[in-house]
């Protein structure tokens, strides 16, 4: 989704890491120290709001069934519609979790999924050639600011295990290509066998000529559903041979606010999922071409990276359920965005650049429940925020300025997926089919 990469010219970079000595490592530090004192003082004035651990709870109890009652793991409900609805693979890592005590797991989450934010930004800020103090001070911005965005917020409160997957697909995203890392692209493989969405990575790396790491994320997924069947065949059957992962409403309300997919967009525009299904499976066609199409020849033109969150931002698009953490996702966008800023050779581009990560932020940054003054964690961000509070019954009826709030993240992540496509079409301006399709030809 963004203009910069390894390939580029650095020389701009040079002439920043002046300015980066002295003050900026102290500012940097400083700025992620209050954003971390105000999330651990938002959590002791408000215990119980900012951290729930709902999620964390179903997995914990998953993991307990898998361990004594396989049989039960998908007729299993903590509420009544509440299901497990993840991998049976998945469901054996969460049996692992399930032998800590319960207090010991959810801070073990919230501890890791925390770093997992600064794990992130760092990796993609040295897959973009950031290197020593620079890329520390970046690191430490863009962490702050990420900490308090709506899906990190949601992602830390439901104890989800959306950051730690990102930062295990980020880290196998970055290993380098050179030396015998043959086992590159197993992290997406083992990602995709406990959440499905990764899938979507595997084409992306073919069409970006990375055929081995393809490979191997195939072979880490199929491993995932092997093991499974080896150690919970019936749950397996049930999860795999009929259909099961099929169907949206298994894990919630297709049309509810917090899922921010074009499913969801699409359900609430038509009324219902029965006649938004045709138009969605048809857009979804289209939108996933076009989106793992244009990360791909990013790819290709020395811009990994901008490939990569360009792959992630349509699986989430084209996701049938894409609730509000798992964009999460806006993490490395942020630090691409902030990359390009300071790469800029000239202050319009700068600025522009600098917009654009502030526009990203404040759409999905955690904005205060009411405007109040109190902070208090925020459940839903922007989302309806604009209007006040939706009573469900009316999310079929929406109108005007409700069309915008009910699907911000959304119409947001569409337009940065406009954004990347143009990158893509700037890119091969002038370039012939042939030249663009001769590493297949050739391979």
């Amino acid at each position: 989704m963004v203009l910069t990469g390894r390939g580029l010219v650095r020389a701009s970079c040079a002439g920043q890491r002046s300015r980066l000595r002295g003050w900026a490592l102290p500012v940097a530090a400083a700025v992620f120290a209050l954003a971390m004192a105000a999330y651990v003082a938002d959590l002791a004035v408000h215990p119980g709001r900012l951290l729930g651990w709902y999620d964390l709870n179903v997995y914990n109890h998953a993991g307990l069934i898998a361990r004594t009652q396989p049989g039960r793991l998908y007729t299993w409900q903590l509420k009544p519609g509440i299901k497990f609805t993840y991998t049976p693979f998945a469901a054996l890592v969460f049996a692992a979790g399930s032998l800590l005590p319960w207090a010991a797991l959810r801070w073990l989450m919230t501890v890791l999924s925390i770093a997992a934010v600064t794990f992130i930004v760092w990796m993609t800020l040295g897959a973009l050639g950031r290197r020593s103090s620079q890329r520390m001070v970046m690191t430490l911005t863009v962490g702050a600011a990420a900490l308090w965005t709506e899906p990190v917020l949601r992602a830390l409160h439901l104890g989800q295990i959306e950051l730690l997957l990102m930062a295990l697909i980020v880290w196998d995203l970055c290993q380098p290509d050179e030396g015998r890392r043959w086992w590159k692209g197993a992290g997406v493989g083992v990602a995709a066998g406990i959440k499905l969405v990764p899938l979507i990575f595997i084409p992306y790396l073919l069409l970006a000529g990375k055929v081995r790491q393809a490979l191997a994320a195939s072979a880490a997924f199929v491993a995932t559903a092997v093991i499974g069947f080896v150690f919970l065949p019936d749950a397996s059957t049930k999860w795999w041979l009929t259909g099961y992962f099929l169907h949206a409403g298994n894990v919630g309300d297709v049309g509810s606010l917090l899922n921010q997919s074009l499913y969801a967009l699409l359900t609430r525009v038509a009324g219902g999922v029965h006649a938004a299904t045709p138009v969605w499976l048809a857009l979804s066609v289209i939108v996933g071409m076009l989106g793992v199409g244009a990360a791909a020849v990013l790819h290709r033109n020395g811009r990994p990276v901008a490939g990569w969150v360009t792959c992630a931002l349509t699986g989430l698009l084209i996701s049938p359920i894409s609730w509000d953490h798992h964009w999460v996702w806006i993490v490395p966008v942020l630090a691409l965005l902030v990359d390009a800023a300071v790469r800029a050779s000239g202050a319009c581009r700068r600025w522009a650049f600098l917009a654009l990560a502030a526009a990203v932020f404040a759409l999905y940054a955690g904005w205060p429940y009411r405007w109040t003054g109190r902070l208090a964690f925020v459940p839903h961000g922007l989302l309806g925020f604009f209007v006040g509070p939706h009573p469900q019954h009316e999310k079929y009826h929406l109108h005007g300025v409700q069309v915008l709030s009910w699907n911000l993240f959304v119409l947001a992540g569409v337009m940065m997926l406009a954004f990347a496509t143009a990158a893509a079409a700037w890119a091969l301006r002038g370039r012939p089919w042939a030249r663009l399709m001769r590493p297949y030809l050739t391979r």
